[in-house]
């Protein structure tokens, strides 16, 4: 068994699709006049509800009642809006490097 069908296996490659596709609601809802403050909550919701679309459309999603569904797709929405964050402190100091390409926070 190789690296790939063992991650099938596992059922575990839904999870980092749920992340991906909440960053991306995130940063659309970002173009909106509604406040970041609120990034969280969005990403919370929709990963949840993101969870239950896959324990009902993909037979090995990792959760396989819709209790742990919502719970896995909110652990993996937030990851998103923390993978931001982290990005984000990281390039903060950086931003005049870089042509001041990255996002460094409001002012």
């Amino acid at each position: 068994m190789n690296a790939t069908e063992f991650i099938s296996n596992l059922g575990i490659a839904a999870v980092p699709v749920i992340t991906v596709i909440v960053f991306l609601i995130c940063e659309a809802v970002k173009a909106t006049p509604l406040d970041e403050k609120w990034l969280p909550v969005v990403a919370g919701f929709s990963g949840g509800a993101l969870g239950i679309a896959a324990t009902l459309l993909m037979e090995d999603f990792t959760a396989k009642d819709p209790l742990t569904a919502v719970a896995v797709g909110i652990v993996s929405g937030l990851a998103a809006t923390g993978a931001h964050q982290i990005f984000k402190q990281l390039t903060k100091g950086n931003a005049e490097e870089y042509g001041g390409r990255y996002e460094t926070g409001k002012k």
